[in-house]
């Protein structure tokens, strides 16, 4: 539980690579996501291509960071699955399986919302050639931290409400 506890937004990174492994580890734990009648509608894509990299960059205002990171993780969503309307969520499940193994395993990373802006969409679908069927849903650039990882306390029990 403690890498919950851990886990924040890394938006600078060391110039050094993320091994294979790592990241294989890191992607397993994506598709270990439950989701709605186990659809799965996701598929990723790593992104280590430094030219891709900086093109992803400039997919949003926000996105500036992709270009010194070692590698990003794409996720793509599935819409013609067989519960169309949950698969946001299912994948949202899963990109929240990778930021945790990618903190676990002493790396950093930030997600970058994609969906369900089509602007962002569309600027993803074409760097990456996906196909049609597929929607990019979050662009995730990780790597060895360059700094100290501080994590933000949220513990705010004013958000907490019981119904007895």
């Amino acid at each position: 539980m403690n890498t919950i506890f851990t886990r924040t937004s890394v938006r600078k990174y060391l110039n050094k690579p993320v091994e294979e492994d790592k990241i294989m580890t890191i992607l397993k734990a994506g598709l270990q996501a439950p989701s709605a009648c186990n659809q799965q509608p996701w598929e990723f894509f790593v992104v280590t291509n430094k030219a891709k990299l900086e093109e992803l960059s400039a997919m949003s205002p926000y996105s500036a960071m992709v270009k010194d990171a070692p590698a990003a993780i794409v996720c793509g969503m599935h819409t013609d699955c067989m519960v169309p309307d949950m698969a946001c969520q299912d994948c949202s499940i899963a990109m929240e399986n990778i930021w945790l193994e990618t903190t676990d395993q002493g790396l950093g990373g930030v997600w970058l919302g994609t969906y369900p802006d089509e602007e962002r969409m569309e600027k993803v679908r074409k760097i990456l050639l996906l196909p049609d069927n597929l929607k990019a849903f979050a662009v995730f650039p990780l790597g060895y931290p360059d700094g100290p990882v501080t994590p933000k306390v949220r513990d705010d029990e004013t958000k907490i409400h019981w119904v007895k």
